[in-house]
């Protein structure tokens, strides 16, 4: 993980606890603000929720924040009321370490959903991680990859912004790597600032962001139980309004984008990075709708593997999205091969295709309606061998 410019007034700790039997595997991370910061959320839109979401959503938007304490390995979903008892012991523990309040803490799990945490091993491990935060690179990186599960690696993105003539951070972290699905996935990402933000200003823009970056990739479209965005910002002084906001917006928008790629990208047994862009639809919504059909799509997704140019997948996955159109009105491009023009197919090197598509982890498919000006950009990736055998193997 490059080293990244981190934001002022955070501290750091990624240890293990013993949720994982591997020793050498980090599995809690402590984040720290040294004064109380502005935050705000967003969640999975599952029926079935785990324990620290409902936590989460209690406490958020507050201007009060001043840590999170996150768990990898355990899900703490599907658990009752002994999961919510223990969401709440985590955030009193860290709230004892720390010397703020019990409310003051967010809490955040992932990993295997059914099982009840290991209490004891838990409650040590925030007590040791309190005693290491730092606000160095290497304790971030840590933290960074205490979350992750079958991630390959840790996802981390930063932007600096001026505003108001005083530069300010923007660093965001995450994991992410199956039950990718809209809306949110099996994803914890977190954002932190240096920056003055109201936390009203924060959640609006929590959700404004989770809709074109988090809610636009997809591994397998399975929504999961723990999906949380957590935005952070501790800046003193009267808070970043009006038309400030827009490059504070932008920075956030970026490292988002940023770090969503970057879970499509990282997906389980992943070959290839699929970028499909769907232009030219009425609307955003309608455009979004076609994007996450193809990505969503199982045939797609193997052919693409498979190198196999059967672009007819492709077609008809828009074609059963839900919005109205006719074969006119769609053209195809697969790369830099145009495939299907205007509801006519195009003759075409099979062969070249399938070297293009062999020789490129990242792929580029666009979809060209002529109907309007609704645009999305949707990140999703192929389904291998290995992502089948991954799952099949989870808890065995």
């Amino acid at each position: 993980m490059n080293t990244c410019i981190l934001p002022r007034g955070y501290r750091f700790a990624g240890v293990h606890s013993g949720i994982r039997p591997d020793p050498e595997r980090l599995d809690l991370a402590l984040v720290v603000s040294d004064r109380p910061a502005a935050a705000a959320g967003v969640f999975t839109q599952n029926r079935v929720v785990a324990a620290p979401v409902r936590l989460c959503r209690e406490r958020v938007p507050t201007s009060r924040a001043r840590g999170i304490v996150i768990c990898s390995g355990n899900a703490n979903a599907c658990t009752g009321r002994r999961g919510l008892d223990d969401a709440r012991r985590m955030a009193g523990v860290a709230a004892e370490a720390l010397g703020c309040q019990a409310e003051q803490v967010l809490v955040c799990s992932t990993g295997v959903i059914g099982r009840h945490l290991p209490m004891p091993e838990v409650e040590s491990g925030i007590r040791v991680a309190a005693g290491k935060l730092a606000s160095d690179s290497e304790s971030f990186e840590r933290a960074a990859r205490a979350i992750l599960t079958t991630d390959t690696r840790s996802k981390v993105s930063t932007r600096t912004v001026n505003l108001n003539g005083q530069n300010v951070q923007v660093t965001g972290f995450a994991k992410g790597a199956a039950m990718i699905g809209p809306n949110m996935a099996t994803l914890l990402a977190f954002v932190l600032s240096d920056a003055a933000v109201a936390p009203e200003d924060l959640q609006a823009l929590a959700g404004r962001v989770a809709e074109h970056t988090f809610n636009c990739i997809s591994v397998e479209g399975h929504t999961s139980t723990n999906d949380t965005l957590l935005l952070l910002a501790n800046g003193e002084g009267p808070p970043v309004r009006g038309a400030l906001l827009a490059p504070f917006s932008q920075a956030v928008a970026e490292v988002c984008t940023d770090l969503a790629r970057d879970m499509a990208a990282d997906a389980e047994g992943a070959t290839h990075l699929i970028t499909i862009a769907v232009e030219g639809l009425r609307n955003d919504a309608e455009a979004k709708r076609v994007a996450k059909a193809v990505a969503d799509s199982a045939l797609v997704k193997t052919a693409l593997f498979g190198a196999d140019p059967n672009w007819g997948r492709i077609v008809s996955a828009a074609g059963y999205a839900g919005v109205a159109f006719d074969e006119p009105h769609l053209s195809l491009w697969l790369g830099k091969f145009l495939l299907y023009e205007n509801g006519t197919p195009l003759p075409f090197d099979a062969a070249a295709v399938s070297a293009y598509m062999k020789s490129n982890r990242d792929l580029d498919v666009r979809l060209i309606f002529n109907l309007g000006a609704g645009h999305c950009t949707f990140y999703t990736c192929d389904l291998t061998y290995d992502y089948v055998r991954i799952n099949a193997e989870y808890t065995t």
